[in-house]
């Protein structure tokens, strides 16, 4: 599917919006979106008009399991990562040491997305025979404010991950130029900086997704494991086993003898997955090629793009977001630069 097929898919998605549900669409804010398809504000985010039908129907519909996993994450701050090490973590006993899923399916093929693809089509899909093993393990961009009451209020767990909002930017804006319609012209990168500074973006603003998760996380820490990109780039090995205890299957001694961690590690490592011919060739359910989910995912490459005054206007945003909010971020690894609200 080429950049103007995905733009048209796009467009019919609004004209099948039944009268009900125009009307609900009419009083919403809408902007033009990154790749040429509108955005709607809904309940305090920018909903691509691709997802949106399927999101209300994830919001209304969706019956957690008490078991269930739910992988939360913004766009572009290593969701495919994350995937691949929680769905390789997590079902590791159903499988041989020698076999890897990851070699034959994609990590959005195994870990779906719920407004992305499960909804995308059916406001009532099977959820039972869309995961290979229990428990479920499913994934979505949706704000924590957002998600279906059947996820906050159970005893399903939630992990989240984030990236410094520099690199995250640079990533969206890169990704966003692949997918844009070839009819449109590009969009530049001071458009882009100005949509991203004012939060006009999938499921932004940025802030309000990642402090809606980082507050909860400090509230239920045993219900919500929040990760940094920076953090698990650093030591995936010390988070990785952090993530099993979260997701009650802890490495055995045996295991960590056998090196079963930094096997893991070096099977889910975003140079593997992205050389892998899985990845190179096919489409996501929403029709992206799933190529175009992998690109450098290094920290600090923000410092190639971003000019001297969009750093010191986003270092201002991020101090007047994160005020006193505890939430830090390493913008790279080389200097180790930590950038503190209070700065």
């Amino acid at each position: 599917m080429n950049t103007a097929e995905m733009f048209s898919l796009t467009q019919k998605m609004e004209k099948s919006w039944d009268n009900e549900f125009q009307e609900l669409v009419k009083a919403l804010p809408k902007e033009d979106g990154w790749i040429g398809s509108h955005l709607y504000f809904y309940q305090g985010f920018w909903c691509p008009a691709l997802v949106l039908k399927s999101f209300i129907s994830f919001q209304k519909n969706f019956q957690a399991f008490a078991s269930d996993v739910i992988l939360a994450t913004f766009p572009k701050c290593g969701t495919t990562w994350l995937k691949a090490l929680a769905y390789i973590t997590l079902y590791r006993s159903h499988f041989a040491r020698d076999e890897n899923p990851l070699l034959s399916s994609s990590p959005h093929q195994l870990v779906r997305f719920l407004e992305y693809d499960l909804y995308l089509n059916n406001p009532f899909p099977d959820l039972q025979n869309a995961c290979a093993y229990e428990p479920r393990l499913f994934a979505t961009h949706v704000p924590y404010a957002s998600l279906p009451t059947s996820i906050t209020d159970s005893n399903s767990k939630i992990v989240y991950i984030c990236r410094n909002p520099l690199d995250m930017f640079i990533s969206l804006w890169l990704f966003s130029t692949k997918l844009r319609d070839n009819n449109l012209r590009p969009l530049s990168p001071d458009e882009a900086f100005d949509k991203f500074y004012h939060g006009i973006y999938a499921f932004g603003p940025f802030f309000e997704h990642v402090l809606g998760y980082w507050k909860a996380s400090r509230e239920n820490p045993n219900k919500i494991l929040f990760l940094k990109y920076e953090d698990l780039m650093e030591d995936t090995n010390s988070h990785l086993k952090n993530l099993a205890m979260f997701l009650g299957v802890p490495f055995t001694e045996d295991e960590e003898k056998q090196g079963v961690v930094p096997e893991i590690v070096k099977m889910c490592s975003f140079e593997n997955l992205k050389e892998l011919e899985v990845n190179k060739k096919g489409l996501h359910a929403s029709g992206i090629p799933n190529a175009d989910f992998f690109r450098k995912g290094e920290v600090g490459d923000w410092s190639n793009h971003l000019t001297p005054s969009m750093v010191e206007r986003l270092e201002k945003l991020i101090q007047e977001k994160l005020n006193n909010s505890g939430l830090t971020f390493k913008l790279s690894c080389k200097t180790s630069r930590i950038f503190h609200p209070t700065e």
